[in-house]
């Protein structure tokens, strides 16, 4: 793994991070009472739908592109060992079903978040 695709793992997680621990500061109620619930310019999105929003696209985003990579690297194993094809392309099912499962249960997550 390079050292920029790194940085740029760290940089999504630290803002998947902050905007989860904000969305229940930014979810307080008014002086008055009143439940602050959007802003002028999108009534009735809080800042929980959005950080659930964002954290489900992000999982989405990691997860294809894990499966891409195991995609790219599985065929150009197979061009160097033709005769390996057969396993390596059941690793790879295997592996990208995993993916897959991990995939699913964090949109998951971020949707529960998002209907919160």
């Amino acid at each position: 793994m390079s050292r920029k695709f790194a940085k740029r793992c760290l940089t999504l997680v630290a803002v998947g991070t902050v905007l989860m621990i904000a969305s229940p500061v930014m979810a307080q109620e008014d002086s008055d009472g009143a439940s602050a619930c959007g802003s002028a310019v999108f009534p009735g999105v809080t800042a929980a739908n959005l950080g659930g929003a964002i954290g489900a696209g992000l999982a989405v985003m990691g997860g294809a592109a894990g499966i891409g990579r195991i995609g790219g690297s599985a065929v150009e194993s197979m061009a160097r060992q033709p005769e390996a094809a057969g396993q390596i392309s059941t690793a790879m099912i295997i592996t990208a079903a995993m993916i897959e499962g991990a995939t699913l249960f964090a949109v998951l997550g971020g949707f529960l978040a998002a209907i919160k």
